[in-house]
């Protein structure tokens, strides 16, 4: 038996007590109590001291808010989590040169990342250019002809049309060589980035990233629009030390781009820890003003009618956003974000709007045909520490969202190619891009696999990375992958549990806990959303919609009901136990509880996350 079987095998097998007995779900969970006994009395004293209900204190003290922390991490704010920005490594040589550009009206040039992220950075640093009279512009690279980050061309196309700064946001860190160029050709650069960083940083005026090795700040977990705002802060900061206020120009209300950061915080998939946390929330309330023009049309042709939730961010928005960088133009994001003009917002918004149904058509097709070569991959090789697929056929602009489908589905670190058609000098090159489970550092295998010069260039986070590869090396990759990561995985297999918060019937999920909930929110990364079981309930109503999804009732033993969904569950274990229970026996069901309001409607609904069989523990 392999290391992974045997993993495995010690997840099924009766031990610890299980969540209501489930050792093995439908989705191949052992369901575990997200509030260890360990914090059972801090929840207790959570719910005494702070005049709490106790279910929010199981809530808080689960997600490893202690008694002293819960006053801040219920009413989070910029005030009380942002430090002060010079604990960041060159922020004080960042902030001074964006304000001797700002008194000089020195040309700038803002060179961003083509997703969510950098379109939000970028906007960011040209509203507050364009605030102060600054001239500025921002370029994009194309996803598909030039890539990840700044590249000659680009850089020297910008020193021609007469920048005299060039600021690099989400991307620069790793770009030695090409800021180097810029640098001797007598431009300053100033880096906003948040990937992680390798020891030789580039030569350039300031590099602020708070992953950079000798960064002791502690603001690891910013994306980069989160950065980019530090900077700001520490930029207007120094303005109003020099006296530049008093002169008429009004200081930016930097307060009023929150909404930006939010969107990035949430779509970058970063932990809403500390900072994050303030983002998010705030930022939100400023988004539910409308005031930015850009994300007002884009709301408007999503058909977004209330309030937006981090849920919208990540789901509705940033998907639209990120359309333009992966199958359209890539700067349509940043140039939504940073217009100030109605009928121009309107006009990207719309095509926008489009290029993302056009996405999704050419990602379901490559979908379909990714699942079926990972189905074929793990029946002869089931212990697989990296799932690995590729075509010529499969455009770049999606890799990365069949990667995150195939880590759902299969529960694994995928990387998922686009190859070229044509050899170049030999070579036939593949773009791809890797997605991680919690307990797996992609981004440092990809840049070990750089160093043992597996790949032609690749770098990330820890959940998510890129790469460029030599199909040639292919077989190498695969194998420096399996040996690098075979560890990780078996601890991953041991961990292969689903974490309820508590167990609830129909009856109990209203628009009340649903209000007591929201108090601990936003929820994303690094803050689950609560999970909550329903003990053996029947399954009424069941059907498919759409191609993909199963909605369904639920129905408790006293007869009260709750409407239900399982996105992307028909044709998976999933589905088929759902359709299955609707014939009459009762199944434990585990989601997470959510208000709908579409269309003017209020209604309380279950999404559907996993399901068990009782008669099968």
């Amino acid at each position: 038996m392999t290391a992974l079987r045997k993993a495995r095998a010690r997840v099924e097998a009766p031990g610890e007590t299980a969540f209501l007995g489930v050792t093995q779900s439908a989705r191949g969970y052992r369901w575990t109590e997200m509030l260890d006994v360990g914090r059972a009395n801090e929840a207790i004293a959570i719910s005494q001291r702070h005049g709490v209900p106790e279910l929010l204190g199981r809530v808080l003290a689960a997600r490893g808010v202690t008694l002293d922390e819960v006053p801040v991490f219920l009413d989070p704010t910029i005030r009380a989590l942002m430090p002060d920005p010079s604990t960041l490594a060159d922020m004080d040589k960042a902030s001074r040169r964006l304000a001797d550009a700002v008194q000089r009206r020195e040309p700038t040039a803002v060179f961003g990342d083509y997703d969510v992220d950098g379109a939000c950075s970028s906007a960011l640093v040209a509203r507050f250019l364009d605030h102060h009279g600054v001239p500025s512009r921002i370029y994009i690279p194309d996803r598909l002809t030039e890539g990840y980050g700044p590249n000659a061309g680009a850089i020297d196309q910008l020193i021609g049309e007469g920048a005299k700064l060039i600021v690099t946001v989400d991307c620069g860190t790793t770009s030695v060589d090409v800021l180097a160029g810029a640098s001797k050709k007598g431009v300053d650069v100033v880096v906003i980035d948040h990937h992680q960083a390798d020891e030789v940083l580039p030569a350039v005026h300031a590099l602020v990233n708070p992953n950079r090795l000798d960064d002791i700040s502690g603001q690891g977990h910013l994306c980069a629009a989160g950065v980019t705002f530090m900077v700001l802060v520490a930029t207007v900061r120094e303005l109003r030390r020099r006296g530049f206020y008093s002169g008429g120009t009004a200081e930016p209300q930097l307060i009023e781009d929150l909404d930006l950061v939010a969107l990035a915080t949430v779509a970058d998939v970063v932990p809403l820890k500390g900072l994050n946390r303030a983002y998010v929330t705030k930022g939100l309330q400023v988004m539910r003003g409308r005031e930015n023009v850009g994300l007002r049309a884009l709301a408007d042709a999503a058909s977004l009618g209330e309030a937006p939730t981090a849920y919208h961010l990540g789901f509705i928005l940033g998907p639209r956003i990120n359309a333009g960088g992966r199958i359209g133009d890539a700067a349509l994001g940043a140039k939504l974000l940073s217009t100030h003009d109605e009928s121009e917002a309107a006009r990207i918004a719309v095509l926008l709007d489009r290029l993302n149904r056009e996405r999704k058509e050419i990602e379901q097709a490559a979908l379909e045909e990714a699942v079926a070569t990972a189905d074929r991959l793990l029946e002869e090789t089931p212990d697989l520490a990296v799932l690995m697929v590729g075509s010529a056929e499969w455009h770049r602009g999606v890799v990365g969202l069949i990667a995150s489908r195939l880590t759902e589905r299969f529960k694994r670190p995928s990387c998922v190619i686009a190859w070229d058609k044509n050899a170049v000098r030999g070579v036939v090159a593949g773009t791809g891009s890797l997605r991680s489970v919690a307990g797996i550092d992609i981004g440092a295998a990809v840049r070990q696999a750089v160093a043992a010069g597996h790949l032609l260039k690749g770098g990330g986070h820890a959940m998510a990375a890129g790469l460029t590869v030599d199909k040639a090396k292919l077989d190498d990759l695969a194998s420096f992958f399996a040996t690098t990561l075979a560890g990780a995985a078996v601890r991953l297999a041991e961990r292969a549990t689903l974490s309820i918060d508590g167990a609830l019937t129909p009856s109990a999920a209203n628009d009340s806990l649903v209000d007591l909930l929201e108090r601990a929110g936003p929820y994303g990364q690094g803050n689950p959303q609560p999970r909550f079981a329903f003990p053996a309930h029947r399954v009424k109503f069941a059907k498919p919609v759409g191609t993909a999804h199963i909605r369904c009732v639920l129905e408790a033993g006293d007869g009260s009901r709750l409407d239900a969904v399982a996105f992307r569950a028909a044709g998976q274990p999933l589905g088929e136990l759902l359709m299955a229970a609707s014939n009459g026996f009762p199944i434990h069901v585990a989601g997470q509880i959510r208000r709908d309001t579409w269309g003017g409607r209020n209604r309380i609904e279950l999404q559907i996350e996993d399901a068990a069989d009782p008669r099968q523990q």
